[in-house]
């Protein structure tokens, strides 16, 4: 049993030490994170024959035993969830990423709104002055808005302005 005990404890401290370098690795995650599923999933299977080889030992060292192998199960389990929470943070970061890439992505027009706005205004019977800073105010905020791609909320800011002036 000692032998084996031995090698499932110094591959859960090499899981721990690749854990470690996961979340330096960008590219690679991918990778190491299915190196250390497969590891964590030997281990489990090591884990099953040490509790068995532990009811085994001699009843004045059984208790000890099972012991170390609850304390490693357990550390194994700690390993695991450390592990989906890693794969959870990364798919939240790729999710966001994507959503960005989609916004950025995006042309926003103003879909006739300032002939729409024009068409009012003339109805009302404004100067022509009046018409002209409208006009003005749209381009700005149009300048604004694809001056600004990155963010979501100015270009919207940006397009309620011109529908607000």
């Amino acid at each position: 049993m000692e032998p084996l005990y031995q090698q499932t404890h110094k591959q859960v401290h090499e899981i721990q030490s690749r854990m470690g370098r996961l979340e330096t690795a960008d590219k690679q995650s991918v990778q190491i994170e299915n190196e250390i599923q497969a590891s964590i999933d030997q281990i489990f299977s090591r884990l099953e024959r040490l509790e068995i080889l532990s009811s085994k030992e001699p009843p004045n060292k059984r208790q000890n035993a099972k012991l170390r192998v609850d304390q490693l199960k357990y550390d194994v389990q700690h390993l695991q969830t450390a592990l989906r929470n890693f794969q959870h943070r990364r798919h939240a970061r790729e999710q966001q990423e994507r959503q960005r890439e989609e916004l950025l992505s995006r042309t926003f027009t103003t879909n006739g709104t300032q002939k729409k706005i024009l068409d009012i205004a003339n109805m009302l019977g404004l100067s022509n002055t009046v018409m002209r800073l409208i006009e003005k105010r749209a381009f700005q905020d149009k300048y604004f808005m694809i001056g600004t791609q990155g963010s979501c909320q100015t270009a919207h800011f940006g397009g309620r302005s011109a529908g607000s002036s």
